[in-house]
């Protein structure tokens, strides 16, 4: 149940807005100075990769215990 939930329409819609908006704040804190100098290699571009993957997964994963709490009422 809670991957059927975690990869319903709504859930990934706000999870990615989610984290499109805090990753881009993360990538601007942690790496906006590398990516001024242009100086990304892959090490970076995985880390900024993840900047994005952790918000999806905590976004994802509360609107899916939220939805459980709901329906289990």
């Amino acid at each position: 149940m809670f991957f059927k939930l975690a990869l319903s329409k709504s859930v990934v819609t706000n999870a990615i807005k989610v984290s499109l908006v805090v990753g881009s704040v993360l990538v601007a804190i942690n790496h906006g100075d590398a990516i001024m100098n242009n100086e990304i290699n892959l090490k970076r571009a995985l880390k900024i990769g993840l900047n994005y993957l952790v918000p999806y997964l905590v976004a994802s994963y509360s609107a899916v215990k939220a939805l459980q709490q709901q329906l289990s009422k």
